[in-house]
């Protein structure tokens, strides 16, 4: 029998909206970053093992960090290594752009699992979508020294344009720290993705709820939506009804998204809005 990732469908859970992405520059301290970034607010974990380090190295911190990320009902991906993915029975694996191909991952993790892919530009992320990934990885969004050789960062406005186009959530990664994540989820972003502003973190609980709070100000207060801010802010999603004949759905409780994808992006026509009748989120006019 195929080895797949660990236990029921991870991918039919809504995605984390902050993403720790562990630094292997920081040795035996990648643990304890994880373990503090879960009592943070971190709901979503991505273990990167350091070049240097083996197999069996690797396995076994991606074993301890999925315990840590269990216990608290958190996903645990791996980037680049599927190997030690499978082996651990993490939920997933991330895969860049000089990874494996996204399909071939999706073809070995299996469809259950959370697949991750990174893209710079709309065709790409695309691409990567109809190939099988969960979610997008967009960036560097900032300037960062995270990793060497990076391209230059693309804004709020690069990552907007990729959002856009997609029927997936965008994860914003590279750079990012507190006061970048409302101009991120207002470009259309579902979440961040962040190292260094944890890792490096005097105190990474205490900074890993600074930025739960930013999210949780701005995100959308539906479990299962990857609306923004300006979208939903009740807690009850709609569509609209007499276009696509799906009625209004309250979802509060983590019930599914109701709303139909468009035909040619997977996504709902930007600019809808994602309230229930009669409702109007703070600051917006019609």
């Amino acid at each position: 029998m195929r080895p797949t990732v660990a236990g029921t469908s991870a991918r039919s859970r809504p995605l984390g909206r902050l993403c720790l992405v562990t630094d292997h520059r920081t040795g035996a301290g990648i643990l304890d970053t994880v373990a503090a970034g879960l009592a943070g607010g971190v709901d979503l974990v991505q273990v990167r093992p350091g070049p240097d380090l083996c197999d069996r190295d690797a396995y076994e911190l991606t074993v301890r960090a999925v315990r840590l990320c269990r216990a608290r009902g958190v996903p645990c991906l791996v980037d680049d290594r599927l190997d030690v993915a499978l082996a651990a029975r993490a939920d997933g694996a991330h895969v860049g752009a000089r990874d494996l191909p996204v399909r071939r991952a999706r073809e070995l993790l299996g469809p259950d699992a959370i697949l991750g892919a990174t893209a710079r530009d709309p065709g790409t992320a695309l691409l990567a979508q109809a190939d099988g990934a969960t979610y997008v990885g967009v960036g560097p969004a900032h300037l960062t020294r995270t990793k060497d050789g990076l391209p230059p960062p693309l804004g709020p406005a690069g990552v907007g344009a990729v959002a856009r186009v997609l029927g997936v959530p965008v994860l914003a990664i590279g750079g990012v720290r507190v006061g970048h994540v409302p101009e991120l989820l207002a470009a259309g972003a579902h979440g961040v993705a962040v190292v260094s502003a944890l890792s490096a973190a005097e105190d990474p609980t205490a900074a890993a709820r600074a930025l739960r709070d930013a999210i949780d100000a701005l995100a959308c207060l539906c479990p299962a939506c990857t609306c923004s801010a300006d979208e939903c802010s009740t807690g009850t999603c709609s569509t609209d009804t007499a276009s696509t004949g799906v009625p209004v759905t309250d979802h509060s409780a983590g019930g599914p998204v109701p709303f139909p994808p468009t035909a040619t992006t997977g996504r709902r026509p930007t600019g809808q809005a994602h309230e229930s009748p009669g409702h109007r989120a703070p600051g917006r006019d019609r």
